[in-house]
């Protein structure tokens, strides 16, 4: 494994860098990429980011975003600059399986892979890892990695930290989450000190949604979301017809789930989605009750304790009748 004195002494110099993140980018994902593609570009690297898909609309304000790749549209030229890199930055994803289409060019690459996360669990793929479970952002960590392991605090511009804002904020849901630290406060303020104009990033992200994205909400509030008061659990489901009738593009979901949590009294929320080619299962919770346990064992997923994600390949009804047989479970920790 590599350390972080000896990366640092290879970043010394220009090299020839990828960085990727993982599939239907986030906020964080985003965020962190973006970033860290500001700050090793102000060193003088060759840097090509990389996306293995497109991405929701209410990020294309981002900084940066003009220096986007999305792998899918142009294969060959970005395979090419895979293989041909010397370090290849993974970011927000613990397994080569997130990254889609871009997992095999980027396993068979012999540039050093280095990982920066936040997930449980990570596979092993990496050369180097800076990796925090803890952590409430890849962002975090990112802004970590320059400040500490880099010694780099004095050369974070308006542009990166805007980017870096954005991630932490979106993964810690505007800072209500409980891995909202004091740590993560002072990062903030560092980057606002920065260049970071947190009013003008809030106005972005959640004032800019369509007219068919808020009737699509009101929708699915109004005829999907069901509530299991015995086991303090609220479910959104979407069907094939729902997302045709709405013409919903990447991102038009994003949060769905929370407005499920939002209820009183609910201490799981989920949003089961049918996306034709497998259905997608996002879960949220408060306290202790462990979104990520209830993903691996019955959705074939993972992630955080309060926010996980999982996929099934049966149909809508069975993905939906599974979960409501696993809530009998958790009854206790649920209605504690």
């Amino acid at each position: 494994m590599l350390t972080s004195e000896q990366l640092k002494t290879l970043l010394s110099e220009p090299k020839r860098i990828v960085i990727t993140t993982h599939y239907k980018p986030d906020g964080d994902a985003l965020g962190s990429s973006l970033g860290l593609f500001y700050w090793l570009k102000a060193h003088k690297h060759d840097v090509s980011l990389i996306v293995p898909s497109d991405f929701p609309a209410f990020l294309d304000w981002l900084p940066g975003l003009e220096h986007v790749r999305i792998y899918t549209r142009e294969v060959q030229e970005n395979q090419q600059l895979i293989a041909d890199a010397e370090i290849i930055f993974c970011l927000d994803f613990n397994g080569l399986g997130r990254i889609h289409d871009m997992a095999v060019p980027v396993e068979k690459a012999t540039g050093l892979k280095c990982m920066i996360d936040h997930h449980l669990e990570p596979q092993g793929f990496h050369d180097y890892a800076y990796w925090d479970p803890k952590a409430a952002a890849t962002a975090q960590l990112i802004f970590r990695f320059i400040t500490e392991e880099m010694q780099d605090e004095g050369n974070i511009s308006a542009d990166m930290a805007t980017c870096l804002y954005t991630g932490i904020m979106t993964d810690t849901g505007s800072f209500r989450f409980r891995s909202t630290t004091s740590e993560i406060h002072r990062i903030i303020a560092s980057l606002i000190d920065c260049g970071a104009q947190n009013w003008a990033i809030h106005e972005s992200i959640y004032n800019s949604s369509s007219e068919g994205r808020l009737k699509f909400l009101g929708y699915c509030l109004l005829n999907r979301l069901e509530v299991f008061p015995e086991y303090n659990t609220a479910m959104i489901y979407v069907t094939q017809a729902d997302l045709k009738s709405f013409e919903v593009i990447t991102g038009d979901t994003e949060g769905l789930v929370n407005y499920a949590l939002s209820i009183k009294g609910i201490r799981l929320a989920a949003l089961i989605i049918d996306r034709t080619e497998q259905i997608k299962l996002s879960l949220r919770s408060i306290g202790d009750v462990p979104c990520n346990e209830i993903c691996k064992i019955y959705f074939n997923g993972g992630g955080h304790l309060n926010a996980s994600g999982g996929n099934s390949h049966d149909d809508l009804q069975t993905v939906i009748d599974t979960f409501k047989s696993a809530l009998p479970n958790y009854k206790e920790i649920l209605t504690k």
